[in-house]
């Protein structure tokens, strides 16, 4: 049935060739009714495809951000119906469209859901989501919209390959080899770990494989674990001072599936700060002075 799908996508004329491209850049200019229109027109062009499902899953995401609960709700809806009608023909992630688009809808009903001051309704949502596609690669990220909203304040999990010093504030910095915010937020975890580690701050850099190196290309897990490695020493050498622990349990169990995620746990192993993406230094070292502060050690020592 994956066949299917591709050549039902290979028979798009050519004004649908980038669908979810184009939809994207009308939703980024506000134009909903232009985006809703592409995605309409795709549709009795060309049916049902996974790539129409997840252009509908981006209007889902496109209504949210504008605070339009109702349609994003609605379109979050049709992207879920739409892409589990879709797994009953082929296995989610066969096709690199279907875990986008049902992976946004899940998080999108989630956002809905405690926007309308509804919490515990989402995260009962998102729990039975999590067993129903516990076994498939969107596992990762809707652990990610559970953390969101409860991992805060909660002891943190532990890591495979590595242990969570006790008595010391953690900073966890969720990385891979092909991101470029990663690199980025090298230069700023260089900084924080200079000023802080000697007020007992420790850095600790999991990674997970992926299955390919770079371009793309796939790669053996001995292939790719030295491709980390050499990036690790090429990119990360001054926060990372060993290899680094690599395990995707560890990303599934933190809801790493945006990199950079970064993670603040005090001394007493709670989790401060839950942050999926990059952080700037003024906002990262302001959470990071609340867990290292004499204050903050005082109030752990009461208790």
């Amino acid at each position: 049935m994956r066949i299917h799908f591709a050549v039902l996508a290979l028979a798009a004329a050519p004004a649908f060739a980038n669908l979810v491209s184009d939809v994207r850049v009308s939703l980024a200019h506000g134009e909903f009714q232009h985006a809703s229109e592409l995605i309409r027109d795709y549709r009795a062009s060309n049916g049902v495809t996974p790539e129409m499902i997840e252009a509908q899953s981006w209007m889902a995401r496109g209504q949210l951000a504008a605070k339009h609960y109702d349609e994003a709700e609605k379109d979050a809806s049709e992207s879920y119906r739409l892409a589990v009608v879709a797994t009953r023909k082929i296995p989610l992630d066969s096709d690199p469209h279907l875990p986008i688009a049902l992976g946004a809808a899940i998080e999108v009903e989630a956002n809905v859901l405690a926007d309308r001051n509804q919490r515990t309704d989402a995260i009962v949502y998102l729990h039975d989501q999590l067993k129903r596609f516990y076994t498939t690669s969107i596992r990762t990220r809707i652990q990610k919209n559970i953390n969101l909203l409860t991992m805060e304040g909660k002891p943190a999990p532990a890591l495979e390959n590595v242990s969570l010093p006790k008595g010391k504030p953690v900073l966890l910095f969720f990385w891979a080899h092909w991101c470029g915010d990663c690199k980025a937020e090298a230069p700023i975890l260089a900084r924080i770990k200079s000023e802080f580690e000697p007020k007992g701050l420790v850095l600790i850099a999991p990674t997970q494989k992926y299955g390919y190196v770079a371009g793309g290309v796939d790669a053996q897990p001995d292939v790719e674990l030295a491709y980390i490695e050499k990036i690790r020493q090429e990119r990360y050498a001054d926060i990372i001072t060993s290899p680094a622990p690599v395990s995707e349990e560890n990303f599934r169990r933190y809801g790493a599936s945006t990199t950079p995620t970064l993670v603040l746990i005090d001394r007493r192993g709670i989790v401060r700060l839950y942050h999926p993406g990059a952080m700037t230094y003024e906002e990262l070292r302001r959470a990071v002075v609340n867990i290292v502060s004499p204050a903050h050690r005082t109030t752990v020592g009461s208790n």
